[in-house]
């Protein structure tokens, strides 16, 4: 495991729940940092990174020139010259259900060693994305193309995604029950809250085991009298 003075990897996190996360950044911060209602090729793959980000917006044929860039101008732009480990985070532009990319133009993700893809758009060719080495989670399978629907307009600044801002570098956490974003800045001191708060739900699940149920069932509330 990365010691908590570099840049933490996979093993730094594994075997800590989503909402053991979402938990300990409520010890830290106020605003909504979860994502709900995302779906995998891979369910059981976990997914964990600093985010990469590019950000989508409707299309507007009347203004081609707002789609020059293409896809990969922003994929490579985003993911920088250490693209290795990271997370591609994709918004989806106002438009969730349709497809923001499919097999063939995430390959790059698994030719650069990318940890893993979210958004809370669609994607095509869950087959094909699950045979990749990074994890995907996202809004749905699409099956029709959605470029002329949404275009990606901007790599490496703040978007949002399933009501949450994600920044570049923030840190991407995600499994079956849902994602969770991660301040940078504030890592290594999550982690270790959401493995002492594990190490307290652990402790509990022996405390219930080993409660008594007669002296349990002798405790009165006021509504028993009623």
């Amino acid at each position: 495991m990365t010691t908590s003075h570099g840049t933490p990897t996979f093993s730094a996190v594994e075997g800590i729940a989503c909402a053991s996360f979402v938990d300990a950044l409520g010890h830290f911060y106020d605003h909504r940092l979860h994502i709900l209602d995302l779906v995998s090729p891979t369910p059981t793959r976990r997914l964990f990174g600093p985010a990469a980000t590019i950000a989508f917006m409707p299309y507007r044929q009347d203004r081609e020139e707002l789609n020059a860039a293409g896809f990969a101008s922003c994929f490579y732009r985003a993911v920088g010259d250490e693209p290795a480990g990271k997370v591609l985070v994709m918004s989806s532009g106002g438009h969730p259900g349709v497809s923001h990319g499919g097999g063939t133009k995430l390959s790059r993700a698994h030719n650069n060693g990318l940890a893993g893809l979210l958004t809370d758009g669609r994607l095509r060719d869950f087959g094909q994305l699950a045979d990749y080495s990074f994890s995907t989670w996202c809004g749905g399978e699409a099956t029709r193309w959605g470029g002329d629907v949404v275009t990606q307009a901007a790599a490496n600044v703040p978007i949002e995604v399933g009501g949450v801002c994600v920044l570049p570098g923030d840190y991407l956490y995600a499994d079956s029950a849902g994602a969770v974003v991660i301040p940078a800045a504030r890592v290594w001191e999550v982690i270790a809250e959401a493995r002492r708060i594990e190490a307290e739900e652990d402790a509990a699940l022996v405390g219930i085991r080993e409660e008594d149920p007669v002296s349990l069932r002798s405790t009165q509330s006021s509504y028993d009298e009623w």
